[in-house]
């Protein structure tokens, strides 16, 4: 679930590191969905921290909800053309690369009015023009050096394209199948990463209108809802009332719901959407979700034990994404087709009236993965804008060989 908060506190040292009496330009590219769009809006405010003269774009496209969760955070978005992916043969397949051409080509020229000293890529359907425009983009001799960030446990197509020539390639975990990447985390808002959810859980249940003594179950499938966890939670919503457990179930704003709590429970809210999933967080006890990547490194950053229940299509990813914190003790992790309403009247309850165990999962989720990981990227990103700016002539070289090209 993608989110839009306010009032970020910034930590860390900010020193201006403008050449030559002009800002830095860096240029993010992670569009789509929220799992490209967050790590790359962290990364931007990274920047801003340790940088508050820095200047950070994003790119996107209209298809994407980057048009949206861009402005919200205050950053400028530049459009480019989007290069859709097929799944089958056929004439739009054909037109792939005339259409691949035209985005690189204005890509190109937004980096060119941009004055564009680095480019940050998070994969997605934005990152492969991105990637292929900053390759071709040079300045005063400089090529524009590229900063790739995975989010997945295992990558995507664009950023195994783009990694071929990157100057620097990190990861959110090992194996990601990136050659040579280092390992960094997922970069999450400081918010979040930073997050104290007993300090504002009183105010977090005032907000959403929650019980505030209740056991609180968070629900919410990503950005788009999750229809599987959407049956499932709403129709054992009797069942959750009677063992007195608050629900907040984020359904999906193109979804509905209509659960049937008894009238003296604990109050069960459906909303579409959560734009202060900071809140949700802190008025939450346990989660219920999908595992996307930036899902599990947002839910396990702020301590929250979890049900991750991953999309039963695509190629496993998502399970991958889980494993480590499950593994670690933060989560469990549950097939989709397992999750029934009555697993949930029957497994929810029981979990949410044990305290010591939500207490060690709560513990074990908190420890795991990198909550410095915007940062890390970040600061990659501006010492290689600075090189850019002021060093000298340099060549591409392969990150594998070194080889001159």
């Amino acid at each position: 679930m993608s989110s839009s908060t306010s009032g970020e506190q910034s930590t860390g040292s900010a020193t201006s590191r403008s050449v030559g009496g002009r800002p830095l330009s860096v240029v993010v590219a992670g569009g789509g969905t929220a799992g490209h769009i967050e790590p790359a809006l962290a990364v931007a405010d990274a920047v801003v921290r340790l940088d508050p003269d820095a200047q950070v774009t994003a790119l996107g496209t209209v298809r994407g909800l980057e048009t949206t969760l861009v402005p919200e955070r205050g950053y400028p978005l530049e459009l480019i053309p989007p290069v859709p992916l097929p799944r089958k043969p056929g004439l739009e397949l054909a037109r792939i690369p005339t259409r691949l051409l035209r985005s690189v080509l204005a890509t190109r020229a937004v980096l060119r009015d941009l004055r564009a000293d680095v480019l940050v890529g998070f994969g997605g359907y934005v990152s492969i023009p991105a990637y292929l425009a900053a390759r071709l983009h040079v300045r005063r001799s400089r090529r524009l050096p590229i900063v790739i960030h995975e989010a997945n446990a295992s990558a995507g197509i664009a950023n195994k394209v783009g990694a071929r020539f990157a100057d620097k390639v990190l990861a959110a975990v090992d194996g990601s199948g990136l050659d040579d990447a280092e390992v960094v985390g997922i970069p999450v808002r400081g918010v979040l990463a930073e997050l104290d959810r007993s300090a504002l859980r009183a105010k977090a249940r005032h907000y959403f209108g929650l019980d505030e003594d209740a056991p609180t179950l968070l629900v919410f499938g990503g950005s788009q809802g999750a229809q599987r966890l959407n049956d499932a939670v709403a129709g054992a919503a009797g069942e959750l009332g009677s063992a007195g457990i608050g629900v907040l179930h984020a359904y999906g704003p193109k979804n509905s719901i209509d659960p049937k709590s008894p009238p003296d429970a604990p109050p069960y809210r459906a909303v579409g959407y959560l734009k202060r999933m900071d809140l949700a967080y802190a008025a939450a006890d346990l989660v219920m979700c999908r595992s996307g990547a930036m899902t599990v490194a947002e839910v396990s950053a702020t301590g929250l034990p979890a049900i991750y229940v991953p999309l039963p299509h695509g190629n496993g990813e998502q399970r991958l994404n889980a494993l480590p914190v499950v593994e670690s003790g933060g989560g469990l992790l549950v097939d989709d087709a397992t999750v029934t309403s009555e697993w949930v009247a029957r497994e929810v309850p029981a979990l949410l009236s044990d305290p010591a165990r939500l207490t060690a999962m709560s513990a074990a989720a908190a420890g795991f993965g990198h909550r410095d990981a915007a940062t890390a990227v970040a600061d990659a990103a501006l010492g290689l804008a600075v090189d850019h700016r002021n060093g000298p002539v340099r060549a591409f070289r392969s990150r594998r060989s070194g080889a001159q090209r």
